[in-house]
């Protein structure tokens, strides 16, 4: 048989594993997809917008996050960010980014940081899922592991597709949603994201006491996000 005969065979009887990490790695796959859902609604004045966008930039460039992504199996992630505000209005504005150690997470945070800000209105958490949902349903990689990760200051208010049958439906298509309740001047907001909000395996909330602690819990939520491996599991 010819050598060439003999790589043929060997092609055909690959252990399915092997021959699925194979097409796995050809198609590029990323440890996890993740959107980053931020609060750009009439509630957030230029200030706080700015502490928002400079916590999203500082929390991807972080060393922690660096290394929980760095510690996936294929040591990189999907990340994308959304605003949302107004009734069917949620924005994509910044599309996916590729990151696989500092230098794609430092650009991906100057995208965060120079994209001009969307024109959002209300509180309309149940479009901003649908949104996020759709995004993830044509990102460019494929991943086991799918996040929205939403952050808010208020409860959802005027969501042409109601929060409760948005959420269903992205855990239906595997997606987990979790938040981050920036509680402020409302006290109370991380029960009511836990009972209205979040949803799919593992879900869970973050609370910022205030703006200023975005960054801080933003941090702390990535890392829980990146670090969690298929069954839910969190290593150490």
């Amino acid at each position: 048989m010819s050598a060439g005969g003999i790589g043929r065979r060997a092609a055909l009887v690959l252990p399915p594993a092997l021959a699925t990490s194979r097409a796995a790695a050809q198609a590029g796959e990323v440890d996890l997809l993740l959107v980053l859902a931020i609060d750009a609604s009439g509630s957030i004045d230029a200030d706080e917008f700015r502490l928002q966008r400079e916590g999203c930039a500082e929390a991807m460039t972080h060393p922690a996050v660096l290394s929980a992504i760095a510690a996936g199996p294929r040591s990189s992630i999907g990340v994308a960010l959304v605003e949302w505000g107004a009734p069917g209005g949620a924005a994509t504005v910044v599309d996916w980014h590729r990151v696989e150690g500092r230098p794609s997470a430092e650009a991906l945070a100057r995208a965060v940081t120079e994209a001009p800000r969307s024109r959002q209105s209300w509180n309309a958490i149940g479009d901003a899922v649908d949104h996020a949902a759709a995004l993830i349903a044509r990102a460019p990689w494929p991943s086991r592991e799918k996040v929205i990760d939403l952050s808010g200051d208020a409860p959802d208010m005027r969501s042409i597709n109601p929060v409760g049958i948005a959420r269903q439906a992205a855990a239906a298509q595997g997606i987990t949603v979790n938040a981050l309740a920036i509680e402020g001047g409302r006290p109370g907001l991380t029960s009511t994201y836990e009972e209205t909000v979040i949803a799919g395996d593992g879900a869970f909330v973050m609370t910022a006491e205030t703006r200023a602690d975005f960054a801080r819990a933003l941090r702390a939520k990535l890392i829980r996000e990146i670090a969690v491996r298929p069954g839910g599991a969190i290593p150490a």
